[in-house]
């Protein structure tokens, strides 16, 4: 069981550990130190909810409801175009910075915009729902507490640890990110990022 738990825990590390639409987003309210651990708590949650559904076997349901995926990946090409639109305008703006890193922006809207990152990605389908329940399947030892969730422990611990070192170990980067130039080129990365992704949904 010790094995299977470690398996998770490095699948799940390799899949999260990567700069992508939702990390790249972590990361600036980490920074910012804006509502860090609210928007911690959701992208582990919704982790968690992926994880325990695709190890359920909803995997399956979700690979033969490609149409769904279809209309999930479009709205997630226009969310991160937007987004990524309104990264550039921050840039445009450095005297915006100072208020934004005070935490002006509602949590909601902030809550609302790490849900969209985490729920309008049809790759977390497809790698947490499909991809982590057909490993874990592997690890089912048909009897008692079976392997397969052990192995999703392993990736939940992941997922957890990963968020929650992307969002409170930001603040280490701040010294860096004193001036408001250097805010300047996080907005570009960030926006460069999230049209790298939206490109990579829209072509497939």
């Amino acid at each position: 069981m010790i094995d299977a738990g470690t398996a998770g825990l490095l699948t799940g590390l390799s899949l999260i550990v990567a700069i992508g639409a939702q990390n790249a987003f972590v990361l600036r309210q980490g920074l910012l130190r804006s509502h860090v651990g609210a928007v911690v708590v959701l992208c582990a949650l919704s982790d968690l909810v992926l994880i325990a559904a695709g190890v359920s076997g909803i995997g399956a349901v979700v690979d033969h409801a490609r149409w769904v995926l279809t209309v999930v990946r479009w709205l997630g090409v226009a969310f991160l175009v937007w987004y990524a639109a309104g990264s550039l305008r921050r840039a445009g703006r450095p005297e915006r910075l100072a208020a934004e890193a005070g935490g002006a922006a509602p949590r909601s809207r902030v809550l609302g915009r790490a849900a969209a990152l985490t729920w309008l990605n049809p790759h977390v389908y497809l790698d947490t729902v499909l991809l982590l329940g057909s490993i874990a399947a592997a690890h089912d030892t048909g009897h008692g507490i079976g392997g397969q969730w052990w192995f999703a422990a392993g990736a939940g611990l992941a997922s957890i640890v990963w968020f929650c070192a992307l969002g409170f170990g930001a603040r280490l980067l701040a010294p860096l990110l004193a001036k408001p130039r250097a805010w300047q080129v996080l907005d570009v990365v960030v926006a460069l990022v999230m049209l790298v992704v939206a490109a990579r949904l829209a072509l497939g």
